[in-house]
C-alpha cells in the first residue's frame, strides 16, 4: 500500500521544524549552565553527573563532553559566568560608607537564596572532599566580590568615613563571611539582617 502523498510534507514540516527550535551557542551554553547549577543545588556534588546535566538543558551528553572534562569544570565555568552564576561584582556608589556595605551584602544576600547561590552551599559543606574545588571557587568566584568590599572600605577612608588602618582584606572578608554563615544555618537572610550585620558589626569595625 503506498503511502498518502499528504502525509510527506508532514513529515518532512515536523522533521524541518526540530533543528530550528534548537539552542545554539550562547543560548545553549548559558542553558546548561542554569541547568547545572539548578541540580547542583538540589543535591550533593557526587550526585551531579552529566546524565543529569544534560536533560535539564535540553541537550546530549557528547555536547557537554566536547567542552568540560568533568562536573567539577563545568561547575567552575557556571558559577564564574555573569549571567547564570554569581554574577559581576557590585560596585555601589550611595555616597556613605554605610549604603554601599548595606548593598553589597544585600546583593550577596539575595544571590545565595536563589538556585545559583544555593549551588554553593554543598560545595562549601563538603569543602573536605573537594579541596582542589573549593579553593578554584574562592580565588575565581569568591575573592573578586570580596576585593570589592575591599575597594568600598578604602574609598570610604579616603573619605574620611572609615578608618584607613581598618582597611584590610582580612575585615573586608567579615561582612560576606558573616552573610554565607547565616544562610548556611539559617536558609536564608533577609535585607533586615544584613542592616543589622552593617550596623551591629561592620560599622563599629570600621568607623573611626
Amino acid at each position: 500500500m503506498s503511502r498518502s502523498p499528504s502525509t510527506r510534507p508532514k513529515a518532512r514540516a515536523a522533521g524541518a521544524a526540530g533543528p530550528s527550535t534548537r539552542r545554539r551557542g550562547t543560548e545553549l551554553t548559558q542553558a546548561i549552565f542554569e541547568a547545572t547549577l539548578r541540580e547542583l543545588a538540589e543535591k550533593s556534588f557526587e550526585e551531579l553527573s552529566f546524565d543529569s546535566i544534560a536533560p535539564a538543558a535540553g541537550t546530549g551528553k557528547s555536547v557537554l563532553y566536547r567542552r568540560w572534562s568533568t562536573t567539577a569544570e563545568l561547575v567552575l565555568a557556571a558559577l564564574k559566568d555573569h549571567e547564570a552564576g554569581l554574577g559581576r561584582p557590585v560596585v555601589p556608589d550611595t555616597g556613605t560608607l554605610r549604603g554601599d556595605l548595606i548593598v553589597i551584602l544585600s546583593t550577596l544576600a539575595r544571590i545565595l537564596d536563589q538556585p545559583r547561590g544555593r549551588a554553593l552551599r554543598p560545595l562549601l559543606a563538603q569543602r573536605a572532599r573537594h579541596p582542589e574545588l573549593f579553593e578554584q571557587i574562592m580565588d575565581q568566584v569568591v575573592r573578586p566580590h570580596r576585593a570589592t568590599m575591599l575597594e568600598c572600605i578604602r574609598s570610604a577612608a579616603d573619605q574620611g568615613q572609615a578608618d584607613p588602618a581598618r582597611a584590610t582584606e582580612r575585615i573586608a572578608a567579615v561582612g560576606p563571611r558573616l552573610i554565607i554563615a547565616e544562610c548556611l544555618e539559617t536558609g536564608s537572610v533577609s535585607d533586615a539582617d544584613v542592616v543589622l550585620v552593617v550596623d551591629e558589626v561592620l560599622l563599629p569595625l570600621l568607623t573611626p
